[in-house]
């Protein structure tokens, strides 16, 4: 290993030499962030003015001024929304995809708060709603493209660094993450000594520009790992894989003793109001739409066997709450499962005509579009289970015991385990982990866009092999 404090990443080093010298100084980090954030904020504004100004042009054949008038209001709303998001921040630097969706996203608020101020207060006559409309929709498309090519054009030309992160190796193994500076403590003589000024000023050397510093030591020299980085100037963190198994999150303090945050929910109230209103929309739309088909296969199910139209079965949602989820009924009456002990079967004798067509075109999901709008569903989520769902003879919960995690977001009608297959009958261990594995996935880092996304592929298989 190079000895030299500055040493490049891992992955620079990887890299051809040409690429390394595109790397900026350690020291500069800071600043070249906020250069590249004015950059990108400059790039948003021309891309903005541009789409305003062309359907101005597209409107009336020759600029009016309604395309600069309405850019002067909605780019500062929209810098306003971005500022206090993610729109500029080390995320969306380190990841073109995510830059352009927290830019869509403010983009999209600036957008209705722009409507509420155009017509709502009655100033509307001074704007083109075909232009805001029209220009709305191409700053969208102008911003996200941009966003895009520049986020790829500064990761490649910095080597994805924009923020210097040491991993201090004493005594302990750790694989370092991408561009992260590996040093060994024993190589460079580094001990946590606080009462030796020279090997203080040699760990300052080294940390000198960093803005992360992570120890990888015993647990024996934690504390004094911890003291020594007390004074750093930089976020010092020891590693602690032994907190792993207990899916820790963060540590707060409760009347001054640290606690360990182990759960939280994984959406900010801003998300949950977004994916809420997303949830209404799509769900009072569809409603709408599909009230005739509602009709026929009710219609259907009633003359073909007695008994009520809906199913209602008690599952698990958010918070492990049960609630009853609504479905077509299937099967018989005198066969119907309510605790979900029986799984069915390709060819089960339960199921009748109507419901074999229902539940092989997913037809009989359809009444939960009132749970959705009664907020105990979600358009998209991790699907919820009958209590009684087993594989191998084993409740789901006892094959995964990562399970009830999949509980802090609403159920689904739909879902990401759904649309990559995962769904029908348990036979095997591997139909449970692929399930929670996948809901699990769609709880990391939720946006609109992905649940966008899911609803599209959802229409690719709604017929499916695994559904009877």
């Amino acid at each position: 290993m190079n000895k030299r404090f500055d040493t490049l990443p891992l992955k620079a080093q990887r890299d051809q030499p040409a690429r390394a010298m595109k790397r900026t100084q350690v020291s500069d980090f800071r600043t070249l962030r906020l250069r590249l954030y004015f950059v990108i904020a400059i790039a948003d504004g021309l891309a903005m003015l541009t789409a305003f100004m062309l359907a101005d042009l597209l409107r009336f054949g020759v600029t009016q001024g309604y395309g600069v008038t309405t850019f002067m209001i909605m780019f500062p709303t929209y810098a306003a929304v971005g500022f206090n998001g993610d729109t500029w921040s080390l995320d969306s630097l380190r990841s073109p995809r995510h830059s352009a969706a927290s830019a869509a996203r403010a983009l999209v608020f600036a957008i209705a708060v722009a409507t509420v101020v155009f017509f709502t207060l009655k100033i509307g006559e001074d704007f083109s709603r075909l232009v805001f409309g029209l220009g709305a929709c191409l700053a969208l498309m102008l911003i996200a493209g941009g966003r895009l090519v520049l986020g790829r054009a500064f990761g490649e030309h910095y080597g994805w660094s924009f923020r210097k992160e040491v991993l201090l190796i004493d005594g302990l193994s750790a694989s370092p993450e991408t561009n992260e500076i590996v040093v060994d403590a024993q190589s460079h003589n580094l001990r946590p000594a606080i009462d030796d000024p020279e090997m203080l000023n040699r760990l300052a050397q080294i940390l000198h520009g960093s803005e992360r510093a992570i120890v990888a030591c015993p647990v024996e020299r934690r504390q004094a790992w911890s003291r020594a980085l007390a004074g750093a100037n930089v976020d010092a963190e020891i590693l602690t894989p032994e907190l792993a198994g207990m899916g820790a999150l963060g540590l707060r303090r409760h009347a001054g003793v640290p606690t360990l945050l182990v759960g939280c929910g994984p959406l900010a109230l801003r998300d949950r109001a977004t994916k809420r209103f997303f949830d209404i929309l799509v769900s009072a739309t569809a409603l709408t739409l599909l009230f005739p088909i509602l009709g026929v296969v009710a219609l259907a199910i009633r003359l073909e066997s007695p008994g009520p139209v809906l199913f209602r079965q008690q599952r698990l949602g958010r918070g492990n709450r049960l609630f009853e989820i609504l479905k077509f009924r299937s099967m018989r009456m005198d066969s119907c499962d309510h605790s979900g002990d029986r799984s069915a079967a390709r060819d089960d004798d339960r199921i009748t005509r109507v419901g074999r067509v229902i539940r092989r075109t997913s037809l009989d999901e359809l009444p939960q579009i009132i749970n959705v709008l009664k907020g105990e569903m979600s358009i998209v989520g991790p699907r919820p289970h009958a209590l009684g769902s087993k594989a191998v003879d084993m409740p789901f919960w006892a094959i995964d015991d990562r399970y009830f995690d999949r509980h802090a977001i609403k159920p689904g009608m739909t879902g990401l385990a759904q649309v990559r297959g995962f769904r029908g009958a348990t036979h095997k261990v591997s139909d449970v982990t692929d399930r929670v594995r996948a809901d699990l996935e769609y709880l990391e880092g939720w946006h609109l866009g992905r649940d966008i996304a899911i609803i599209a592929r959802t229409v690719g298989v709604l017929v499916h092999p695994n559904a009877f």
